[in-house]
Formats: structure tokens, C-alpha cells, sequence
């Protein structure tokens, strides 16, 4: 901690990049591990010269076997040493990336001090769900060092458009020829969306045209260029006025429609996160991909009694034209729910807003278990994994489905009274499917292989499966809420891992006819190590083209401790 980084910010969030650096193993950086005085360091090179920087280590036991030792004296460490070692160690083709990467630590950086500066400051009105995923937004990503960046935010922007600051806004508007747009779902729109003279274009467009909904960044530059790009700036007209006040959710480009809580909006964004190649707008055929997955899943919901605690956004109703950033989804959370709390697993681990104000405890988990389970934190974790083990184990061994339902796409749906909380899952079209198993479990509801629009949702490899079930329902889901709880002192990890183990041994044992479940035994619990995510090497570092991989979001290039032996 230094007069310039009075916080300590700038230290600890170099720790998190050194050691997601370490864990990904990037321009062998392990190589530069060595044992001094019985412990181990690793020597950081800050220049072509030799000089370093000796960086104590400690167990990790998450995702790695190493990590910055976070007890002791602390070494300092600023994002200019990192610059400087990633200049010194890395490939010259990747001299791009690494500026990129830089650049996110710096933007990174800044909004971290941006909202030291604006604590959170909820307006009248503001609550449920828009508050969870607001609190989860200052909860760091647990596998991305530097997720509080987006590329192409300045500090006005996130304070108008990030979720973190609970912003409302209005979104801009296109009206598009409706024979150029592709549409499916239901025709009805919310109360307040609006007609063509509401944002000041002449009522006759309606006979020919239909809007869409745009986000204020996306036209601020890239909406006149996309329109370009489609044939269609003739033919489109830009709406000089603004309707349908909107909230942010942790996903930044998908918002609740203000005093419609049920009503989300999903737009095409002008920026990435979670890496320069994680970009938040959408080609179209995603959108179709996640609405018939949707129909899948819900089919299967509806016939699966084992499954009753799945609950499923509708994500069946989009419109596009043909182009990333010209679309949208509209989706719509399941009726029913008034007297629950949907949470996204992500905030679980974030102080409740009691705690954000006074700057102490507790945690939303705390705050949830005292509303709704007693005061019994680890009851409410073990009945929360017992409900998320059931459905993933369930989809993937009977269906051969793996859900890349993450933290930001995993809610719970809580309230007194209930035996287990249960699963409120969204945007399915980063499903993986292994083909043949869906078709023998659906018979002729199974949808044709050519009904995707992108190949790489269907796989003949459980072992492909089991490495989505692994680093996104264990490790994300699961093993770092248990890390995080423990840290945070809630309980002890021994205890919480034991329910992690336990909990989806149970789900394995219930499914042992299903020969899969031998695979997910032999991946996950029988296993020496488990796989982990290169975010950062495929999300930034590296290029596409030199690391091979066909989705970033699926690339494995790390393996780490099994915590669950």
C-alpha cells in the first residue's frame, strides 16, 4: 500500500493477474518457480537483463498449486511490473495481446477507484433481483483477474450504463423493413414498448417497419455502421427519441425493463469482457441457437419430474436483421415468483447492501439463510448444491447436456418454507450437446443436427461434456462459492468442500444406471486433477489463430489440484 494506491487496489489486483498468469502457465511462467528457504518464489523478470522480483508463493489448492502468498510482508507489486514481465516473457506474436492485456489492467484499475468513489446508492423503487445483480457486479469474476473492465467505457459511461451503480436509462430505437427482419416468439411486446410516433418517427412506418430496441453505446457509433453493413441504411430509419426506461443487470447488455421485473431486455454491446475476444454483441444465429435450446429444455422440464426444481427465462422470443449488432432478445422470467428471491449465484458472496452501507457483514448468503433458512448458512449452501447437482447431473447424464450456466447465468429462486432453493438458468446458447444421447432420450422431439446454427454446440465426447460440467458447475458453482465462504470465515473449508463432494456423489449415485455418470465420477471425484480455463490466454494474450481454439469460452489449456479428494 502506497500514498498513490491508498486502498491497496492496484496490489492486489497485480496478485490476481500474477497468479492467474501462474495458473495459466503462460510463456511457461512455472518454469520460474524455485525453492528458497523450503518455500517456494517465483522470480518475476522485469526486464531482458536479468533483474526480478522475488515473489513469495503459498498453496493454492483451487485452481492451482501456486499463488502469491497473501500472509506475511507484502512484496510490492504494481501493473507496471506486470507490463514489464509480460514484455520480457512473452512470444513477439504476441506483442498485441499483451498491449491489450495491459490496457484491461489499467481500465480494470480505474473502475475498481471509480466505484471507491461512487458507492452503491440505490434510488427509490430499486429492489429484488436489480439489487442482487448490481451487488454481484463488485464481486471479482473467479477465474478472470481483470473483469471490471469494458473495453470501450470511459468513467461516464459506467457510472450512465454499469450495473454496479444501478443507473437507469432509455434505449434508443431503429425502425428496420419487417421484410429484412427475422422474428420468432411471442408477438405481444411489454407495456411501454414503443410505436413509431412515441420516438418521433412518422406513424406510417408501422405498416412497413418494426423497431428495435438499441442500446445508448451502440448508437453512439456502431448502429450507423452496422446498417451500413447490412444493405440497409436506406432503408432503416434512426429514431430521434428515447422510450422504455431500463436497468442493467450483471451482464451489462441485458437490462430490466423499470417496474416490470419479469421483462429482461438483451441488446448487442460495442465492447468485450471478460477478454479483447469475448465481444458483447451477438451474431444472429445465437439467438436462434439459445431459443431452440430453450424448447429443449423446456420440453424436457415438462416431462422429467426428476427436474422440478429447473426453472427456465424464456429466451424464445428475439428479432434480428441478419447483422451482430442489429437485434435483440426479449426474455421473460417465469411467472409465480412474486414472493421469492432470485439471487445470481454471483452475488452470494458479496456483503448485502445493510453491509455495503455500514461497511461490514453480512454477506447476501447470510442475509438469505437468515430470511429464509434459519440463520443456517451452511444448510442453505448444502441444500443449494444438493438442487444444483441434481439438475446438471440429470441433464447431462440422461440428455447428454452440459450447461454453460456460470455464475451470471445461474439464479436462485428462494423463499421460506422451501426444502431446497431452485435454479432460475438463462442464455443457453453456449450449451455443449452430445448429439446421439439427446436423440435416444427425445426420439423424434430431438432436434436435427442441422437445426443449429453453430456446429460447435454439438460433441460426440463425454469427455468434452465432462469439462464444461467441470469448470462451470463444479468450479465456478461450486468450488468458489466453498473457497469464498470459507475465506470469508463463514465456515470451515474442509466442511464446505465435504458438501461439494458429497452432494454430487449423491446426485452420481442416484443416476449410477446411466453409464455416463461413470464418466463424471472418473472426471470429477476418482480424479488425480481437474481441468481449468486459459481465459486469459484465449481472451486476450493469444490469438485465436495460435492457440487453436474454436471458442475461447471452451479452451483448456490448465489443469489444477483436485479439492475435492
Amino acid at each position: 500500500m502506497t500514498s498513490d494506491d491508498p486502498s491497496g487496489a492496484e496490489r492486489v489486483l497485480a496478485v490476481r493477474v500474477v497468479d492467474t498468469l501462474l495458473r495459466e502457465n503462460y510463456a511457461d511462467l512455472t518454469e520460474r518457480v524455485h525453492v528458497h528457504q523450503g518455500s517456494p518464489v517465483l522470480r518475476l523478470p522485469v526486464d531482458a537483463d536479468g533483474r526480478y522480483l522475488e515473489l513469495p508463493l503459498e498453496r493454492d489448492g483451487f485452481l492451482a498449486d501456486l499463488r502469491v502468498r497473501r500472509t506475511g510482508p507484502e512484496i510490492p507489486l504494481t501493473l507496471e511490473d506486470v507490463r514489464l514481465a509480460l514484455s520480457t516473457i512473452s512470444d513477439p506474436a504476441d506483442r498485441d495481446g499483451v498491449a491489450a492485456f495491459v490496457a484491461e489492467c489499467r481500465q480494470a484499475l480505474a473502475a475498481i477507484r471509480l466505484r471507491d468513489r461512487h458507492p452503491l446508492d440505490p434510488r427509490a423503487g430499486q429492489t429484488g433481483q436489480l439489487i442482487y445483480e448490481a451487488l454481484a457486479a463488485h464481486v471479482p469474476h473467479p477465474v478472470y483477474p481483470t473483469s471490471e473492465s469494458r473495453l470501450g467505457f470511459d468513467e461516464e459511461d459506467l457510472l450512465r450504463y454499469a450495473p454496479e451503480y444501478l443507473p437507469e436509462f432509455e434505449l434508443h430505437w431503429v425502425a428496420i423493413p419487417r421484410d429484412r427482419l427475422t422474428t420468432a416468439g411471442q408477438p405481444d411486446r411489454p407495456p411501454g414498448w414503443p410505436a413509431a410516433a412515441d420516438v418521433g418517427l412518422p406513424e406510417s412506418l408501422a405498416s412497413t417497419h418494426e423497431l428495435l430496441p438499441v442500446h445508448p453505446l451502440t448508437a453512439r457509433g456502431a448502429l450507423v455502421t452496422a446498417l451500413e453493413e447490412a444493405g440497409l441504411a436506406a432503408q432503416a430509419a434512426l429514431a430521434p427519441g428515447t422510450a422504455l426506461r431500463v436497468s442493467p443487470t450483471l451482464s451489462t447488455r441485458t437490462m430490466i425493463v423499470a417496474g416490470q421485473p419479469r421483462i429482461h431486455i438483451k441488446v448487442p454491446l460495442p465492447t468485450s469482457t471478460l477478454g479483447l475476444l469475448n465481444r458483447r454483441h451477438f451474431p444472429p444465429g445465437t439467438l436462434e441457437d439459445g431459443a431452440l435450446m430453450y424448447r429443449v429444455l423446456s420440453g424436457i422440464g415438462r416431462t422429467d419430474t426428476t427436474l422440478s426444481g429447473l426453472l427456465l427465462a424464456d429466451d424464445g422470443t428475439y428479432a434480428h436483421a441478419d447483422h451482430r449488432y442489429l437485434g435483440y432478445l426479449l426474455r421473460r422470467i417465469p411467472a409465480g415468483l412474486e414472493q421469492s428471491r432470485i439471487v445470481p449465484v454471483a452475488a452470494l458472496l458479496a456483503p448485502s447492501l445493510g453491509a455495503v452501507a455500514s461497511g461490514g457483514r453480512p454477506l447476501v448468503i447470510e442475509e438469505l439463510a437468515d430470511w429464509a433458512w434459519g440463520g443456517d448458512v451452511p444448510a442453505l449452501f448444502d441444500a443449494y448444491l444438493r438442487s444444483l447437482f441434481d439438475v446438471h447431473v440429470r441433464l447431462f447424464t440422461r440428455y447428454g447436456i452440459a450447461m454453460e450456466s456460470h455464475q451470471q447465468n445461474t439464479a436462485l429462486v428462494i423463499r421460506p418454507g422451501d426444502s431446497a432453493p431452485r435454479l432460475l438458468l438463462k442464455d443457453f446458447d453456449g450449451t455443449l450437446i452430445q448429439g446421439e444421447r439427446l436423440a435416444s432420450a427425445l426420439g423424434p422431439d430431438a432436434p436435427a443436427e442441422s437445426a443449429f446454427a453453430d456446429p460447435r454446440l454439438l460433441t460426440k465426447s463425454d469427455d468434452a461434456l465432462a469439462d464444461v460440467f467441470i469448470t462451470i458447475t463444479v468450479h465456478l458453482c461450486a468450488g468458489a462459492l466453498a473457497f469464498g465462504l470459507a475465506d470469508r470465515g463463514v465456515a470451515p473449508l474442509p466442511q464446505l468442500l465435504g458438501m461439494v463432494r458429497n452432494r454430487l456423489a449423491d446426485a452420481l449415485r442416484r443416476h449410477a444406471d446411466w453409464p455416463a455418470a461413470n464418466v463424471l465420477r472418473a472426471r470429477v471425484l476418482d480424479a488425480d486433477r481437474l481441468p481449468g480455463k486459459s481465459m486469459v490466454t484465449a481472451g486476450t494474450l493469444v490469438a485465436k489463430s495460435r492457440t487453436g481454439a474454436s471458442d475461447i469460452n471452451k479452451f483448456y489449456g490448465t489443469n489444477g489440484p483436485n479439492y475435492l479428494q
